[in-house]
């Protein structure tokens, strides 16, 4: 049976993190991290209503998600203004989604955290994509990013 070198380790997570699939998700987890953070001190800890919470620390994520996407994960080397305003668009049409979600569990009388997670995997899967193809999209003709 060959044993695994630390070569072909390295081979293994550098084939992995060459996927820009690989690199969204590990990115949009650190980005997670962060406005799930923000609104656990936000709303738990500070007492702010739900209602402004939610969508405070998502839009404070705003910076950290864009940054972390456009150099890790898609690796735009493009203009940037373009991508900030196709992402601003995303932005806002998640946080109407996102704060509803989240509103909508705790009507139902769920913890805010299952709405949370339900809107995030709602996003995650379009999100990639909207990136991908529209966010970061380079131009027809252009060497791929990806």
């Amino acid at each position: 049976m060959p044993s695994e070198t630390p070569s072909s380790r390295g081979g293994v997570l550098s084939g992995l993190w060459s996927s820009s699939l690989v690199r969204y998700l590990v990115m949009g987890g650190l980005s997670f991290a962060f406005d799930f953070g923000l609104l656990f001190l936000l709303y738990d800890v500070a007492g702010v209503p739900l209602a402004i919470a939610t969508p405070t620390a998502f839009l404070a994520s705003f910076v950290v998600t864009y940054t972390l996407q456009r150099l890790f994960a898609f690796r735009a080397s493009d203009a940037v203004a373009p991508s900030v305003v196709r992402y601003a668009l995303l932005v806002a049409a998640n946080t109407v989604l996102t704060t509803g979600v989240v509103a909508l569990a705790d009507s139902l009388g769920w913890s805010w955290v299952v709405g949370k997670i339900v809107a995030v995997a709602i996003t995650t899967v379009g999100n990639y994509f909207a990136y991908r193809h529209w966010v970061f999209a380079r131009p027809k003709g252009s060497p791929t990013h990806v």
